[in-house]
Parts: C-alpha cells; sequence; structure tokens
C-alpha cells in the first residue's frame, strides 16, 4: 500500500491576509479547504496512510491526520527540505503540494506507473493558465519531454513551443526513487539544500541521467498560489457549476 505526504510547512505569504491565521491548504475553495479537496481525493484513490508535513501553525493540521511530520525550520526552506522531514518508507509515496486540488484518477495513474520516479503534468495547462494571468507566460515554466520521459523543467521562456504541459505538484516515488532523491539532496551544501525547490532537484535528477517518468492528465485540477487565483475560480463556478464536481 502506498503512503501519501502533503506538503504543507510554508505559510503561502503571497495568499496575503488569508494566511494570516492559518495555513496555506487552509483556505477554502467550493465550500472544502485545499487540504479537505487532497485528502479526499487521495483517499479515493486507495491511499489511505496520509500524513502532513507540517511548519507555519502545525496545530491546525495535525487533527486532520493521525501522523504529522514537522520541518522546524520552514520559514528559511524550501519544500525538499520539508519532504525529508518525513522518513523513507518500504512502500510507494504520492507527495502532493499543498496549494492543489486534483482527480483522484490522477492520483491513480501515479499509484500504477511502474517507475521508480513519476509526475504528473497538464496537457491542457494553457486553459487555466489563462484563467489566472492576463499574460500565461508571465508564469509558466518550460516543460520538454520526449514520450513520457521528462528532459527539463522548470525555467522562464517566451516560446509557448517549449511548453508541453504543466507540472502539477503531483509525485510518486518508489523505495528506490526516494532514496536516489535523497542521496542527491545530502550531496548538496546546507545552504543549497534550504534553497532546494521540486522542479530544480528534478533538473539536477536529469543531469545526473535519473529518468523521470510522466503521466499526462488533461485538467482536472488548479493551483491557489495567491488568493487571486481562488476568486478566478470561484468565478468561473459561478458560471459551470460543475467544474470542481466532474474532478472527482
Amino acid at each position: 500500500m502506498a503512503r501519501g505526504i502533503i506538503l504543507a510547512a510554508g505559510r503561502g505569504s503571497r495568499m496575503g491576509k488569508e494566511t494570516e491565521a492559518k495555513p496555506k491548504c487552509l483556505t477554502i475553495l467550493n465550500g472544502k479547504s485545499l487540504l479537505e479537496w487532497q485528502l479526499n481525493s487521495l483517499r479515493q484513490a486507495g491511499i489511505e496512510a496520509v500524513n502532513i508535513v507540517t511548519g507555519y501553525k502545525s496545530e491546525l493540521l495535525q487533527p486532520f491526520v493521525s501522523k504529522t511530520y514537522h520541518n522546524s525550520d520552514w520559514a528559511n526552506t524550501n519544500m525538499v527540505s520539508s519532504l525529508f522531514c518525513a522518513p523513507p518508507a518500504e512502500t510507494d509515496t504520492i507527495i502532493s503540494y499543498s496549494d492543489i486540488t486534483y482527480s483522484h484518477e490522477h492520483v491513480k495513474a501515479l499509484k500504477n506507473s511502474p517507475h521508480d520516479i513519476v509526475i504528473t503534468a497538464d496537457r491542457k495547462w494553457l486553459k487555466l493558465w489563462s484563467m489566472r494571468f492576463s499574460n500565461p507566460l508571465d508564469d509558466a515554466e518550460t516543460f520538454i519531454c520526449n514520450g513520457k520521459k521528462l528532459l527539463s523543467i522548470g525555467a522562464k521562456t517566451t516560446d509557448l513551443a517549449h511548453i508541453q504541459a504543466q507540472f502539477m505538484g503531483l509525485i510518486k516515488l518508489t523505495k528506490k526513487g526516494w532514496m536516489t532523491l535523497l542521496n542527491l539532496y545530502q550531496e548538496l551544501s546546507d545552504e543549497a539544500q534550504r534553497k532546494m525547490d521540486m522542479t530544480t532537484i528534478l533538473n539536477l535528477l536529469l543531469t545526473n541521467s535519473v529518468n523521470v517518468h510522466i503521466e499526462f492528465v488533461e485538467g482536472k485540477w488548479c493551483e491557489c498560489d495567491t488568493y487571486h487565483d481562488v476568486l478566478c475560480y470561484e468565478k468561473e463556478l459561478k458560471n459551470n457549476p460543475t467544474w470542481i464536481h466532474n474532478w472527482t
């Protein structure tokens, strides 16, 4: 049985006053917190053992799961440091950012993949980014692949041809994949470890000839990076009330 880990250590300062008293993942979207959306999708996909890596306002997250891990240096570290506050496991691990919502179908695709390091990526990303930004290229990052094998990720670009999909913030690591990532992380300096984000370490895997595989999706998710994103989605729901319900 796979386990789930939700990375929820950061405050999410770009949410403004919405995170003055609570972590970003407790932001409400369509009547439920982002965390509840995540837990529901993970459990619908058969991931019963879900842990949260906490940091900011950690006490507010402890009631949601039976086990949490705490990043005591959450204010000075990035997401990869939070990930490795959790121990390795004998099982596969499904890793989720805390500011996204997604269909259980996406989680099942990761679970069913035979590969050691797998990410989900949305081919229909432009529709979602166009909802959020007047110019989607202001925020979108490069994503180059060969079939289902990732070649590069995470750079800025002004060319849509360099964006074949967008990484969602969902990853599967087998035990072997976890140890491969951990070993690479441990080779970094302390400063590099603190600054390391997920797309950068994915690129480091690629430069070290480690395969990163892709499960492509077509919509059925969203990212709430700012509260403006939430307002955009709420506006979309007024025009299309079944938009989110079609994800389940």
